[in-house]
């Protein structure tokens, strides 16, 4: 009897196994986002970073090519003006001087004779010995000879000065920025070895989004909350290809005791009156993929990517141009695990 019983309950369990396998799962439920209103730009103040930098920055090289014999300093240095930085081996630009010494001494001697055939020839010609013609043969031999030495000297006074180029000479005191150049080396003209910081006046460079109008003032912040006035004094004629930017430079005014050559310090400016489609939101917003920056703005429960154009930063929040309006409500933080159309939830507020 209990055999027989067996295969019917074998069949309940099996049906049973069925049943819970056709059973959907649970619906996931939406994930959980935090949102801020979108609000419109008022004030135009914004902030932005900047580097110390010196008023004229002076890349050195030698002027003629050779092999770097010595280097008498190194990065960070201060150096006054003529000091010497670098020597190339002068042995070759030695020699070139020898050689263009014994040309010069040629000249002078093929002169002396030339000039001396040329009065012996007049005297003979004013006694009718010689022809018109063949006085006119040595006064062109004693030109030609002539301009040889002149030659010879112009090419010797070229070899003494590339002997000088030999040693690389601060042009004026400063702070040796970077220095590349090492001994053993061998530099063509011109190749820079290091870059020279001249004492003096100090500046801040700041890099503007591609867009906006560099102000003609503003302020610098140190890090020790002082801050100094700034006045622009160039604009660059492009913007850069690789961060898309455009470089200012601003000159300090006032004391520039602390400020330090390559110190990251916050650049504030006021620009005009915000134009209508610009927005303030919060850094977190902003979401890069690739393909410009853009925000997700939350609608009837679900998210959608809005291109937006990044004006300015100004610690952790930014100023947007895009097709936004107020109060429209945009995902503020975790913006990269989003997908269109995907559903949300808001946290409350």
């Amino acid at each position: 009897m209990r055999l027989a019983m067996f295969p019917l309950f074998l069949g309940v369990l099996l049906l049973a196994g069925c049943g819970d396998a056709t059973q959907p799962p649970p619906a996931k439920a939406p994930p959980f986002v935090r949102t801020v209103a979108v609000a419109a730009a008022g004030d135009t103040a914004f902030g932005l970073s900047g580097t110390v930098r010196a008023r004229v920055e002076s890349p050195l090289a030698f002027q003629v090519g050779g092999r770097i014999a010595r280097r008498v300093v190194d990065a960070g240095q201060r150096v006054a003006a003529g000091q010497v930085l670098f020597e190339l081996d002068t042995r070759d630009l030695e020699q070139a001087v020898r050689a263009a010494e014994a040309d010069l001494a040629a000249a002078e001697a093929a002169l002396a004779t030339a000039s001396a055939d040329l009065a012996r020839n007049r005297q003979l010609q004013q006694r009718n010995y010689t022809s018109e013609q063949a006085l006119q043969r040595f006064e062109l031999s004693a030109r030609e000879a002539r301009t040889r030495r002149d030659a010879a000297a112009a090419r010797l006074t070229q070899a003494r000065n590339a002997l000088g180029y030999g040693r690389l000479q601060a042009p004026a005191a400063g702070v040796l920025i970077d220095v590349v150049g090492e001994a053993g080396q061998v530099v063509g003209a011109g190749q820079q070895v290091a870059l020279l910081a001249q004492a003096g006046e100090r500046e801040i460079e700041v890099h503007f989004p591609a867009g906006a109008t560099p102000p003609a003032e503003g302020e610098a912040t140190l890090a020790d909350g002082t801050t100094l006035p700034l006045a622009l004094r160039e604009t660059a004629g492009a913007v850069e290809r690789q961060g898309r930017t455009l470089r200012a430079r601003y000159t300090v005014r006032g004391a520039q005791d602390a400020l330090v050559l390559g110190a990251v310090v916050r650049a504030r400016f006021h620009g005009a009156a915000a134009a209508d489609g610009e927005f303030v939101l919060p850094l977190g917003a902003l979401n890069e993929r690739g393909e410009g920056p853009r925000v997700w703005r939350v609608k009837d429960g679900a998210v959608s990517q809005v291109p937006v154009t990044l004006l300015a930063t100004d610690g952790d929040t930014v100023r947007v141009r895009g097709a936004l309006a107020t109060d429209d409500r945009v995902v503020a933080l975790g913006t990269h695990l989003l997908v269109d159309n995907m559903a949300v939830r808001e946290l409350p507020r």
